[in-house]
């Protein structure tokens, strides 16, 4: 006999396109969530989203919201590699790199710079080169024809650099996932040092992010 509760959260795991709705307990990844919002729709008491724009972090596994939990999304200061504090804390440049993505998380990219959030304000700005460029920060589910160009523009910025996910299509390929067309091996191959959900991301959330990951110091 299958009680009711778990034949709605068998309905609530199939609606998400994405995968990103796990059962036993009920979970969310924001890491592959679109955020469309169907899911609280039909499932109020399950699923609600809140206004927090602080959801940056440098571990994926807190981006996985359990029912039940009431964990910050942060980022954790001991996973934090010691030369982004001591070579990039005031001053960070990135070149940002469209991977395919559908110009919604590089507009609010680009939103991080105007009056409203002044990014540069905190020595963070993007720059045209990777040479001159402190890291990368990485949009869209990189597709197959943007595999080499992250790649060459990854190599081309000098050490030590980090490596940005802005995004739910960078973060997991979202909706893209699986497809032929991508090609997600880099990822594979190198450590990311931040992950920015939203679909799009919400600019604040960006430069929260990126203060944290810069200019958190570990308690210990």
């Amino acid at each position: 006999m299958i009680s009711l509760e778990k034949v709605d959260e068998k309905e609530l795991s199939d609606l998400c396109p994405t995968n990103a709705i796990s059962i036993h307990p009920v979970s969310i990844d924001l890491g592959k969530c679109t955020f469309c919002g169907e899911c609280a729709l039909r499932f109020p008491d399950k699923i609600t989203f809140t206004k927090d724009y602080k959801l940056a972090t440098n571990d994926p596994e807190r981006l996985i919201i359990k029912e039940g939990e009431d964990k910050p999304i942060e980022v954790n200061p001991d996973l934090i590699r010691s030369e982004i504090h001591r070579i990039l804390g005031r001053s960070l440049k990135l070149r940002q790199i469209s991977a395919g993505g559908d110009n919604s998380c590089e507009m609010e990219l680009n939103a991080t710079n105007n009056v409203q959030f002044d990014m540069s304000r905190y020595g963070i700005d993007f720059v045209a080169s990777p040479r001159h460029a402190d890291g990368i920060v990485i949009t869209g589910p990189i597709t197959q024809n943007m595999a080499k160009a992250v790649q060459i523009c990854y190599d081309a910025t000098p050490d030590p650099k980090i490596i940005v996910l802005v995004g739910t299509d960078a973060i997991s390929g979202g909706i893209f996932a699986g497809s032929p067309a991508i090609d997600r091996s880099f990822l594979s191959n190198y450590h990311v040092d931040l992950y920015i959900p939203g679909n799009p991301t919400h600019p604040l959330t960006v430069v929260n992010g990126l203060l944290d990951l810069t200019r958190k110091l570990s308690e210990k």
